[in-house]
């Protein structure tokens, strides 16, 4: 019994002019004298780069990286070195430009070591999945979507039928039917590990009834299987996947669904070729089969091509002259788009180039006002209205298109093609998506900011609630104590030296505070006064000379009293049990006089004084002074240090053991990067520092000895 096959709502039946490029076998190419490929050839994240320019890559390196879950990896399409990594012209409709990996061939097209699994059922799931990951293989007949993302079904998810699309609805193209003909049982083979990674009740191949030669090739290579073959009717968009599941399955995929939540998963012919490549022969994707069409091409027929393949090289293969150039398209009549820079690659969603004359492609009609007929209703094989999307489309009412559905559509063209008024439907459906997506984008913004500032707002209050708690317990733990001294006997004790001679010490600094700001600012009056020449010049400098006389006094006994008192508060016999201590307060106190000598000095040069030798000679012995206590606090912080080591040493041998071991490590660490400095700067006289480093490793070998044999003792 046959298979009963759907119908799905509108589609068209434009001229199929498949025969052009259909009766010649696929050919290779060849290696053009650069290949620019671009980090983004699929839906998703670009990739990371993982070489530098002046690497040489082999053939199937990667080249960047998968840079998030729905992102693939790029690899050497050839052996050779990388030119650049900039930014070049890619396959898109505004000619933009995007991050490329540019490689100029060195023409022997060498390997990078590979192999495949010809028995793929005994690899784990994962380990497929991971393989078609880093293979980079995307979905090839549509937008790219990473095919490791389709195939990853969650394990609740039952899918009863997979599906491979053959269909190749649109016009002029063929090269998945050229595909079919000459390597089925490839193909049949990547199907049958999808199979194996999803584990549906039933496989089916749908192919359209206008290819005779791959459905019976097709039906040879899947005679030993439980794959069926379909035979669809020619209709166009029959290769959409909702339009296909439609017809095949009868199901429906709702309005922003997926195929799997009606249990279908649909493959494109040339992505099982891919899968089949990447685990059984170890490939990853670096090339495809790419239709090259259009009455301006001499040699039609499908071709073998490198990604990364610039599109006019390929065209002066075919044998397309740059001046009978009137329009190239990328991809079909009805979903192509126009390419107006002969730079741009070949990717791997590149599954034609049409070149068509003016008589073929006449340069469309001018535009005219909609007369309402109702046709591209008619049409649309996604049920939508096409001419309501297109009135909210041109007055910019992209709300109302969305709420009609707009991101279901396909933009198969259909609407376009039967529209009596030449109106290009589809490109005003494609600016409507741009716009809405840039709202999506500045609304996610906007919400992710406002997050942020509701999340800083929340944080703030918390942190001033605690505040305010701590505020409230510190007053509670005062009012405590408080209560206890009034509580306690009227006996005080007497106030101790150090306590009262604070205020003294402080008015003491508030003194010397102000005697030095008036001594600053008589200084200032007395430099003015030269500059001027005033005639109380000796009377100024006599009030200079007490003031700066009176500072130094004030400052001397506030230093005296700053001692006296840290002398006062000290321990008892600070300096006998605290040696390290002592030393680092005569360091800090060499220091603080050596910086006031410094200050001094710098004063009465700007002023001019005449006793700057004379402090110029204290600041250099002051200097001294500090250098030498600074030593003398290291030294014995470094003997204490070796000390606490050493008693350590003696309460753990083992780690004892250990710091010396660590110790050694280090010591080798250094003469090896002495001796690797001299090498690389050609100083000669290394065998010294080789001499130092087989040193360093004998004294590391016997203190790895040495700590063995410790541990072995405490074991």
């Amino acid at each position: 019994m046959s298979r009963r096959i759907w119908d799905f709502h509108g589609g068209i039946h434009p001229p199929q002019n498949k025969k052009q490029s259909s009766e010649t076998s696929i050919r290779r190419a060849g290696l053009p004298e650069q290949l620019i490929v671009p980090l983004q050839q699929h839906i998703g994240a670009p990739g990371k780069p993982c070489v530098a320019v002046g690497d040489r890559v082999r053939k199937g390196q990667m080249l960047a990286r998968a840079n998030g879950f729905v992102s693939l990896p790029v690899h050497a399409p050839t052996s050779g070195t990388v030119q650049a990594i900039e930014p070049r012209p890619i396959q898109h409709p505004s000619g933009m430009d995007a991050l490329c990996v540019v490689i100029t061939p060195d023409g022997e097209d060498t390997w990078i070591e590979h192999s495949g699994v010809s028995d793929y059922s005994a690899l784990d799931k994962k380990e497929i999945l991971h393989r078609i990951r880093e293979a980079g293989i995307a979905g090839m007949g549509g937008a790219g979507f990473p095919s490791v993302v389709k195939l990853g079904v969650k394990p609740d998810q039952k899918i009863q039928t997979l599906i491979l699309n053959a269909v190749e609805c649109e016009p002029y193209i063929t090269a998945d039917d050229r595909l079919m003909r000459e390597r089925a049982d490839e193909i049949v083979q990547g199907l049958q590990i999808i199979g194996h990674l999803i584990t549906p009740d039933e496989i089916l191949i749908g192919i359209e009834d206008n290819k005779p030669h791959a459905i019976e090739a097709m039906n040879r290579a899947t005679q030993e299987t439980d794959i069926e073959v379909v035979v669809v009717p020619t209709k166009y968009p029959s290769g959409g996947e909702k339009q296909l599941i439609r017809m095949l399955t009868g199901k429906e995929v709702r309005s922003g669904g997926i195929p799997a939540d009606v249990g279908v998963v649909c493959h494109n012919t040339g992505t099982a070729y891919a899968i089949k490549r990447a685990i059984m022969d170890g490939e990853p994707l670096i090339s495809r089969i790419t239709t090259l069409t259009g009455d301006y091409v001499a040699d039609k027929g499908n071709y073998e091509v490198l990604l990364g393949t610039p599109v006019g090289w390929l065209l002066q293969q075919a044998g397309v002259k740059a001046t009978d150039l009137h329009r190239l398209i990328m991809g079909g009549p009805m979903m192509g788009f126009a390419v107006h820079n002969m730079a741009v690659p070949v990717v791997k969603t590149t599954n034609c180039l049409l070149v068509p004359t003016l008589e073929e492609f006449p340069d469309p009609a001018a535009e005219q006002p909609c007369i309402r007929c109702g046709t591209c209703a008619q049409a649309c094989p996604v049920n939508l209205l096409p001419q309501q999307l297109y009135w909210f489309a041109k007055t910019k009412e992209f709300d109302k298109a969305a709420h009609f559905n707009l991101a279901d559509c396909i933009e198969c063209g259909a609407c376009s093609y039967v529209c009596p008024s030449n109106i290009p439907l589809v490109q005003y459906y494609r600016f409507a998506k741009g716009e809405i997506r840039t709202q999506q984008q500045e609304q996610a913004k906007a919400d992710h900011a406002r997050q942020r500032f509701e999340a800083r707002q929340a944080r703030l209050a918390r942190e001033e609630e605690e505040k305010e708690r701590k505020r409230q317990e510190r007053a509670k733990a005062a009012a405590a104590k408080q209560a206890q001294k009034k509580a306690a006997p009227a006996e005080k004790p007497a106030p101790t030296a150090a306590i009262t001679g604070g205020d003294d010490l402080a008015k003491l600094q508030t003194a010397a505070a102000s005697t030095m700001k008036r001594y600053k600012e008589a200084q200032k009056a007395l430099a003015t006064a030269e500059k001027n020449g005033t005639d109380n010049l000796e009377a100024l400098q006599k009030k200079v000379a007490q003031l700066k006389e009176k500072a130094d006094q004030a400052k001397a006994a506030f230093t005296s009293a700053k001692s006296a008192q840290a002398e006062d508060a000290a321990p008892p016999a600070a300096t006998k049990e605290d040696p390290l201590a002592a030393l680092k307060q005569a360091s800090a106190d060499d220091f603080a006089a050596y910086k006031a000598a410094e200050q001094a000095l710098q004063e009465a040069q700007a002023n001019n004084g005449a006793d700057t030798q004379a402090l110029q000679q204290r600041v250099i012995e002051l200097k001294a002074k500090s250098d030498a206590s600074k030593a003398a606090m290291k030294a014995a912080r470094a003997r204490q240090k070796e000390e606490i080591q050493q008693q350590n040493a003696a309460s753990d041998p083992v780690k004892a053991a250990k710091m010396e071991v660590a110790k050694q490590q280090v010591l080798l660490k250094k003469a090896t990067k002495a001796l690797q400095a001299a090498k690389d700067s050609d100083a000669g006289a290394t065998d010294a520092l080789q001499e130092n480093v087989s040193a360093a490793e004998q004294a590391l070998q016997a203190a790895e000895h040495a700590l063995k044999k410790v541990e072995e003792e405490h074991a």
